[in-house]
C-alpha cells in the first residue's frame, strides 16, 4: 500500500489506542498509519495527546534533544511555551492534530470539530480509519451500580449512554474504509428502556447513515470479531455478543483488561488474504507479569500523610513501629515472616519517593523479554519519568507489608479482610460486613495484573506493589507499564489527573497488535 492510512481518533485520552497505530511498522520499515485529527475534551489527557502528537512528528527520524530536555526536568515547564520556541514548525502540526484545544463531541465544539475532521481527510485519496471508544462510565458494572445510588437516576436520561452517537456521526461524515471502536464489557449487559444497548449499537454501526436517517451515502459495514477464526467468518452478523471481547493478558499485556472491541469493515473491503484468527500471531498461554515489566524501575518509600513530619525517618519509624504486628500476623508462615524482616532491614537507606525525571545508572536484571524490552525503551533516555511515589496513610503502609508479604507465600494471592488480625484492621465500621473482603490488593509478582482502572487515582488500595520493602502503591509509571505506555510517553497533569489518564487509556502494544490487522485487510483489498 503505497497512501497514508489516515486516522481520525475520537475521545483520544492521552492516546492509547492511537499511539498503537502510529507506532505500527510494517516489514519494510514504513509507518503506513497517520493520525490527522485526534479529538479530546480533558485538559490535562488532551496535553498528554498533544505533546505525543508532538514526538510523532520525528517517527522514522532522529526525536531532537529537546524532546529529552523537556522530559528530564524537575521543574515546571509549559509545554506550549517550550516547544513553540524549539520546534516551532513540528509543535504546530500537533497542536492541528489535536484540534489545538480541549474539544468535546456531542457539545458547542461540534461544528468547529466536524470543520477540523473535514479539513484533515480533505483530498484525501487513500484508506481512512476512524478509531476510539465513547466514555464507559454509563456502561461499565461499576458506574451502574453507582447510578442505583443516585436519587431520580433513570438511564433514559443518562446522555452518556448515547455518546455512540457522535462516534456514529462521525463515521458517517469520514465514511471510513474501517473502524475500531472500544469498550468496557460491561456494555454487553447495559439496557435502556429494557433494550440492549450493545445490540443497538451493533444495528446502528452497520450502516451509521441509515441509524442517523442522514441523507449521506448509505456505506454498510461487516462487524467482525477480532480473535474470531476467520475460516467461520463465512456468517457474518451471526456472532454472540462475548464473540467480541477481547482479553488484553492473551496477548502480551500484563493485566485482566477484558474490553469489547469491534471491528467495522466496509462490506466491498475483501477480507481474503489473512489467513488464520485475526490475532492469533500474538497469542500466548505464557502471560506476563508485573515482576517482568516493573523489575528494572527504580525502588521507591511511599510518604506519609496525616503526620507532621514527611521524611525518610518518620517513615521508617513508622514501619518500625507496625512491623511487630505485621510479624506475628504473618505467624501462619515462616517465608512470609523472613520477607517481612528483610523488607525492614532493606529501608537502612532511603531510596526517596521519585519524582517528575528520575536518573537511572546502569541496567537492572529483570525477565522482561526481550521484544517488550525494545517496546518500552528509548535509549536517549537516561532515567525514568511519571515515577513518585504517592503519600499514605502510616496504618495503611503496615497493612500493605502485611499484604505484600501474605501475597508472597500465597501463590500472588491477596488477604481478604477476615484475615487481617484486629491490630492491623481499619477504623471501617463495615469492614467485616463482607463488602470489604478485598479492600487492599496486591499486584502479585507473578500473576497477571487486575485491570488497570481510572480508581487508581483513588487510594490505591486495590494497586498494592509486591515488593514488602516498598510499602506503596504503584506509580503512574509502573501502572503505564502494565498497560504497555512506552517509558518516553509523558503523562501531563497532576498525579490524579495522569492516573485517571494511564486508567482509562487502551494499551498501545494491544492497539499495535489490532494495527496490524487493519493494515493487512487494507493492503489486501481493491479500492473502489
Amino acid at each position: 500500500m503505497t497512501d497514508t492510512i489516515r486516522i481520525i481518533d475520537l475521545f483520544a485520552g492521552p492516546g492509547g489506542l492511537g499511539e498503537g497505530f502510529s507506532a505500527f511498522e510494517t516489514d519494510t520499515g514504513s509507518f503506513p498509519f497517520k493520525i490527522v485529527a485526534s479529538v479530546e475534551k480533558e485538559e490535562s489527557a488532551h496535553k498528554t495527546l498533544t505533546l505525543r502528537a508532538f514526538y510523532r512528528q520525528f517517527r522514522g527520524r532522529k526525536v531532537p534533544d529537546a524532546y529529552y530536555e523537556y522530559l528530564s526536568t524537575n521543574e515546571k515547564v509549559n509545554a506550549e511555551e517550550f516547544f513553540s520556541k524549539k520546534c516551532p514548525e513540528e509543535w504546530a502540526a500537533a497542536k492541528q492534530e489535536t484540534l489545538g484545544a480541549p474539544k468535546a463531541l456531542g457539545s458547542e465544539d461540534h461544528e468547529e470539530i466536524f470543520s477540523e475532521i473535514e479539513r484533515a481527510i480533505e483530498g484525501h485519496s487513500g484508506p481512512k480509519l476512524v478509531i476510539g471508544g465513547p466514555p464507559c462510565q454509563a456502561y461499565s458494572l461499576v458506574g451502574r451500580a453507582r447510578n442505583k445510588g443516585i436519587k431520580g437516576y433513570t438511564a433514559e436520561k443518562d446522555d452518556r449512554h448515547f455518546l455512540y452517537q457522535e462516534y456514529l456521526k462521525v463515521l458517517d461524515l469520514v465514511q471510513p474504509d474501517v473502524f475500531v471502536m472500544e469498550n468496557v464489557k460491561g456494555l454487553l449487559t447495559a439496557k435502556v428502556n429494557g433494550e440492549s444497548i450493545f445490540a443497538k449499537i451493533r444495528k446502528d454501526l452497520q450502516c451509521p447513515a441509515r441509524a442517523l436517517n442522514s441523507d449521506r451515502d448509505e456505506i454498510e459495514y461487516e462487524l467482525i470479531p477480532l480473535a474470531y477464526p476467520l475460516e467461520d467468518l463465512g456468517g457474518l452478523g451471526h456472532f454472540r455478543d462475548k464473540d467480541f471481547v477481547i482479553r488484553a493478558e492473551d496477548f502480551g499485556i500484563p493485566q485482566a483488561r477484558h474490553r469489547v472491541i469491534l471491528l467495522g469493515v466496509r462490506k466491498k473491503v475483501r477480507k481474503s488474504n489473512i489467513q488464520g484468527e485475526l490475532l492469533a500471531r500474538w497469542r500466548s498461554e505464557a502471560h506476563l507479569t508485573p515482576g517482568q515489566v516493573l523489575a528494572d524501575l527504580p525502588r521507591l518509600r511511599s510518604g506519609l500523610t496525616r503526620c507532621k513530619a514527611n521524611d525518610f525517618m518518620s517513615w521508617r519509624n513508622n514501619l518500625y513501629n507496625g512491623f511487630s504486628k505485621v510479624y506475628s500476623a504473618l505467624s501462619f508462615s515462616e517465608v512470609a515472616q523472613d520477607n517481612a524482616q528483610r523488607a525492614y532491614e532493606s529501608t537502612s537507606e532511603d531510596p526517596g519517593q521519585g519524582g517528575r525525571f528520575i536518573p537511572m545508572s546502569g541496567n537492572r536484571a529483570t525477565g522482561m523479554p526481550v521484544w517488550l524490552k525494545n517496546w518500552f525503551k528509548d535509549e536517549a533516555m537516561m532515567g525514568v519519568v511519571n515515577h513518585q511515589a504517592r503519600n499514605h496513610m502510616p496504618e495503611d503502609l503496615h497493612r500493605y507489608l502485611f499484604a505484600s508479604c501474605y501475597a508472597s507465600v500465597n501463590k500472588g494471592a491477596s488477604p481478604r479482610s477476615a484475615d487481617y488480625p484486629e491490630e492491623l484492621a481499619p477504623a471501617h465500621k463495615n469492614w467485616k460486613s463482607g463488602n470489604f473482603v478485598d479492600r487492599f490488593k496486591v499486584q502479585a509478582e507473578n500473576r497477571v495484573a487486575s485491570t488497570v482502572t481510572s480508581h487508581i487515582s483513588k487510594d490505591g488500595h486495590y494497586f498494592i506493589h509486591y515488593d514488602p520493602s516498598q510499602c506503596r502503591s504503584l506509580t503512574v509509571r509502573e501502572a503505564a507499564r502494565i498497560q504497555t505506555f512506552p517509558d518516553n510517553y509523558f503523562f501531563e497533569g497532576n498525579r490524579t489527573q495522569q492516573y485517571v489518564q494511564v486508567g482509562n487509556a487502551v494499551p498501545p502494544l494491544l492497539a499495535s497488535y489490532i494495527a496490524e490487522v487493519v493494515f493487512c485487510i487494507l493492503d489486501s483489498a481493491p479500492r473502489e
